[in-house]
């Protein structure tokens, strides 16, 4: 799959997943008295709007549609078809706008225009991406050349675009963001509409922060890791992906001291901590965010994040829980709740925010987006990728090979305990072997 087919899919997906929380909130609202939530329609709207207007549809009308155009006269028509449709949009987002304003006014008459215009809104846009997978991009996929998907390419990836560059695609990292936390449970956090935070500039790559070579470790008899060599340079994001049982959270044990090693070597920093016990591997700067979340649940969100920074002056802690819920709001809303009583997606920000509580040297994560919904995950690895920016070394182990790699600067597939592949993350998205075992294509 091109660069460009890989975020033109990755674009459909997140907006699917906003749209069928927009068909939730539809129902909801049909259903109920109340007037409505004018923040959080707003906000949605607002994303839907600046992300498709400013940033897909433009891409894909000035890039695929007339490369397209071009070498296949038979997608003229639903090329034309799906150009109007673009042309509408930002029209049909006014009126809902609109129709926002008079239900809020007066929610007994304004209550059934919209929801009928949001309905047809959402039937609307799921054809339309529906048009595109699969007419449109299969189509694409026959008729452009290398030349034509080169240039394709070029212009999806391009950083420094004044229109579709890194710091338009911060913008909307801050708006996606936005949105999961407000947007009620399953699809986000619940959080009660929040403002967003800057953040600060993310640091180079530089030398190497964890040397593993030769490592294997054993349950009793049964050799579970047979030779792992790998490594994660300071300022980098890794991604080890792999089944279940494949020894992925194995090695994390051991990198953590939790598990002994039987063989080979560990270096943090250039130090050898292979023989060197877990409490003093977390005092040197290693923390590991557990599989499962495994938060203190009659604790409260604050007390356990306090926990995170034991043995830390408590000056400095108190700054930090505060930057803590600068980067997780919900977590503030939260602070004096059991954390036993939060949902999945707020127990893995807690974990996660009690982990970075130690002023991590390296963090460890272990499969952060396990039974979250859709929705969260994106935003879990979209905090996984800002921490990154900011210039923590990251390593991340994940079942969901397709999100951790799409994030990772490099990866590494472990089978049975073994490395058998190794590369940029991008590189292991498109090798054939990776997309048949563990990406379902």
């Amino acid at each position: 799959m091109t660069e460009a087919l890989h975020i033109i899919r990755a674009e459909h997906r997140s907006l699917d997943v906003l749209v069928s929380a927009l068909d939730q909130l539809r129902r909801e609202v049909a259903e109920s008295s109340a007037p409505p939530d004018v923040v959080l329609f707003r906000s949605i709207f607002h994303y839907i709007d600046t992300y498709t207007n400013r940033f897909h549809h433009p891409k894909e009308d000035a890039f695929l549609f007339r490369a397209l155009r071009r070498r296949a006269p038979e997608a003229e028509a639903i090329l034309d078809e799906l150009q109007r449709e673009h042309a509408r949009e930002p029209e049909s987002m006014r009126r809902l706008g609109h129709l926002l304003e008079t239900f809020e006014r007066d929610p007994a008459a304004g209550r059934a225009p919209f929801v009928d215009a949001l309905g047809r809104y959402i039937e609307a846009a799921r054809e339309h991406c529906q048009k595109e997978e699969t007419r449109v991009l299969p189509l694409a996929e026959e008729h452009l050349t290398d030349e034509d998907w080169r240039v394709i390419d070029a212009a999806f990836s391009e950083n420094s675009d004044p229109l579709f560059g890194e710091s338009v695609q911060a913008e909307f990292r801050a708006l996606h963001k936005q949105i999961v936390n407000i947007l009620p449970e399953p699809f986000g956090l619940g959080l009660r509409h929040a403002a967003e935070s800057a953040r600060p500039a993310p640091a180079a790559v530089t030398a190497p922060v964890l040397e593993i070579r030769g490592l294997t470790t054993h349950y009793g008899r049964i050799q579970a890791l047979h030779g792992i060599d790998l490594e994660v340079r300071e300022g980098e994001l890794v991604a080890l992906v792999g089944g279940n049982g494949a020894g992925k959270t194995t090695l994390l044990m051991t990198l953590s001291g939790i598990r002994p090693a039987s063989a080979g070597t560990i270096r943090f920093h250039g130090e050898d901590i292979t023989r060197v016990p877990a409490e003093r591997r977390t005092l040197m700067g290693i923390s590991q965010v557990p599989e499962g979340r495994q938060v203190f649940g009659p604790m409260s969100v604050e007390d356990n994040l306090l926990l995170g920074a034991y043995k830390r002056d408590r000056d400095a802690a108190w700054e930090d829980l505060d930057r803590m819920y600068e980067m997780f709001p919900i977590l503030r809303q939260k602070r004096r709740e059991a954390a036993g009583t939060l949902s999945g997606g707020q127990q893995q920000m807690l974990a996660m925010a009690r982990a970075l509580m130690r002023k991590p040297r390296l963090l460890l994560l272990d499969e952060p987006s396990m039974g979250l919904a859709p929705l969260l995950v994106e935003e879990i690895l979209n905090a996984v990728s800002e921490l990154k920016r900011q210039g923590m070394t990251i390593f991340l182990v994940e079942q969901n090979a397709n999100a951790a790699l799409a994030i990772a600067d490099r990866g590494y597939v472990i089978e049975t305990g073994n490395i058998v592949l190794s590369d940029t993350g991008r590189a292991l998205l498109e090798n054939e072997k990776i997309k048949e075992a563990y990406l379902g294509i």
